[in-house]
């Protein structure tokens, strides 16, 4: 039997109906559960990991991000992630699934939130320009946890507004940094190109095919991609692929010939080719590093 990486639904016991949760990360990091968070998981929410004190890493598809004293790490569902034992951290993980912020904001407020974890758009961590921005997101985040706590016909839809305001507020910290795509006129082509990728991408790692299902040329497609990420689509196109036979060889265990034909190989050399040339290692060299 193929062994599949362990994906965590989201479950919070306390008020199901909620869509949102909030943690203590040093009680997570305590606590025992019906799955390892040491190792690789794949969540199926929405995750804002807020740091007020201590240092440690984390685990964003295969990138460690160090933290420490006012650092946010986003985690966007389907991703692979996990936690190291940190015993000296403090913080917040705010944890809500699309349906909670759906059912507050309007279709384009809810889209430009969920682009802040657009890890294409954005990078995934971020750093307080002062201590005064850093204290103020700090009494945000408490008063958050403190208005969870009440539970009356109110707190629900008071949690949603203020989840929103620490979004809104995640997006001025990137605008000041500088580091966070401007809203350009091609982003929702390209947020339609990202989609027929990361749902396509074992199908076809052809240009011409995305174009055409966006009714363009293959030039108004490596435009649109260029204005936005200033790479070309094809880039973009193997960068998904790689992140998804990364999952592939981590996430099952599946025979590396198995991968290679998953992934639109027609033989292994080839798809050993092909991984070598954007890891610099092989499939199995890669596997066993994790």
């Amino acid at each position: 039997m193929k062994k599949e990486k362990v994906k965590v639904t989201f479950d919070n016991q306390t008020n199901p109906k909620s869509f949102f949760d909030i943690v203590k990360v040093e009680e997570l990091l305590q606590k025992q559960l019906n799955h390892d968070i040491f190792k690789t998981h794949i969540v199926q929410f929405y995750v804002i990991f807020f740091v007020y004190e201590g240092q440690g890493y984390h685990t964003i598809d295969f990138t460690d991000y160090n933290y420490s004293d006012g650092t946010v790490l986003l985690i966007r569902k389907d991703q692979i992630h996990k936690f190291f034992r940190s015993p000296n951290v403090k913080g917040f993980l705010l944890v809500f699934t699309e349906d909670f912020i759906l059912s507050h904001l309007n279709a384009m407020e809810a889209s430009k939130a969920m682009q802040l974890f657009n890890e294409a758009l954005s990078y995934p961590k971020i750093e307080f320009n002062s201590m005064d921005e850093f204290h103020d997101f700090t009494v945000l985040i408490k008063h958050l946890s403190q208005e969870y706590m009440v539970k009356d016909d109110f707190s629900i839809g008071i949690t949603r507004s203020v989840l929103h305001i620490v979004i809104t507020k995640l997006f001025r910290v990137k605008a000041k940094k500088g580091n966070f795509q401007k809203r350009k006129k091609h982003l929702p082509q390209f947020l339609e190109f990202q989609k027929f990728v990361n749902d396509d991408c074992f199908e076809s790692k052809k240009v011409q095919y995305y174009a055409m299902k966006m009714g363009v040329s293959s030039k108004t497609l490596n435009n649109i991609v260029k204005s936005v990420l200033n790479i070309s689509p094809k880039v973009f196109i193997d960068e998904r692929v790689m992140i998804q036979i990364k999952r592939l060889l981590i996430g099952t265990d599946l025979s590396i010939k198995e991968i290679a034909y998953m992934s639109g190989f027609s033989d292994s050399t080839n798809f050993f080719k092909y991984f070598k040339k954007f890891a610099s290692i092989s499939p199995m060299e890669f596997r066993n590093a994790h």
